[in-house]
């Protein structure tokens, strides 16, 4: 039987889980990636949303980015490798001093924002990446882009990964996401964001900006939760990859 892990950032909009649209996105997702305080986030977001986590049987991933929470850590940071290595090391161990007591289980890494764009092109981000985490524990699954130079380092740095692909963004024909400066960046349908999503896991690729197709071999697939209309996107994305038959399931444990 075919399936895919269906994961969503979170922990990062206090408003999301003031109006209960996180929790909501809860019940369509079966990994959330929770903010670590460097580009958003604080402990009361992370508690609060880890026992959402535990309560809807979602898994925990660690989402540390940038630590420039004015920019949302979406502008790249001139850090040093070390550097890197150590924020991302600080935000796990900041993740997990909330999710132990709470008897989670943190399973996955994936970075966020312009620290995961770099690492997809950049073999020194990723290998920073991947030493601030085993400076933490290496039995754990490294998420990245699929097809990119981040997943290459992950596995050279003896990490067990997840190619991730996208529903709510489009892409170029290189198979790097599209910036964020260009309109279309964002997939604000849900049944589009719904059929990239189908067609990723049954073919394989999906259809670039300018028309081409490129392939794309995914174990995860995201949905941002900060996209506008992030959940009716989310409940679109499951319900049609049901109607396929394809089951929502987390990644296999490290």
């Amino acid at each position: 039987m075919t399936s895919i892990d269906l994961n969503c950032d979170m922990g990062e909009m206090p408003g999301a889980l003031a109006d209960g649209t996180q929790e909501a996105l809860m019940s369509y997702i079966s990994s959330a990636n929770v903010a670590c305080g460097g580009h958003a986030g604080d402990a009361a977001m992370m508690r609060a949303t880890i026992e959402q986590a535990l309560r809807h049987g979602v898994r925990v991933g660690a989402h540390p980015g940038y630590e420039d929470p004015a920019n949302f850590g979406r502008n790249a940071l001139q850090l040093s490798p070390e550097e890197i290595a150590n924020s991302v090391h600080r935000q796990i161990l900041a993740l997990e001093k909330i999710a132990k007591p709470l008897g989670a289980v943190i399973g996955h890494v994936k970075a966020h924002g312009a620290l995961y764009n770099q690492a997809a092109q950049d073999p020194l981000t990723a290998r920073a990446i991947a030493e601030g985490v085993r400076r933490w524990k290496s039995d754990v699954i490294l998420v990245g882009l699929a097809n990119s130079v981040m997943l290459d380092e992950f596995r050279l740095a003896a990490f067990s990964v997840a190619a991730e692909a996208f529903a709510d963004r489009r892409y170029e024909s290189d198979g790097t996401l599209r910036a964020r400066k260009f309109t279309d960046a964002l997939l604000r349908d849900p049944e589009e964001a719904a059929a990239q999503a189908v067609r990723i896991v049954e073919q394989g690729n999906m259809i670039a900006a300018d028309g081409s197709v490129v392939s794309l071999a995914a174990q995860t697939i995201c949905i941002h939760g900060d996209t506008p209309g992030a959940l009716e996107i989310a409940a679109a994305v499951h319900h049609r990859l049901e109607q396929a038959g394809i089951v929502v399931r987390p990644l296999p444990r490290s």
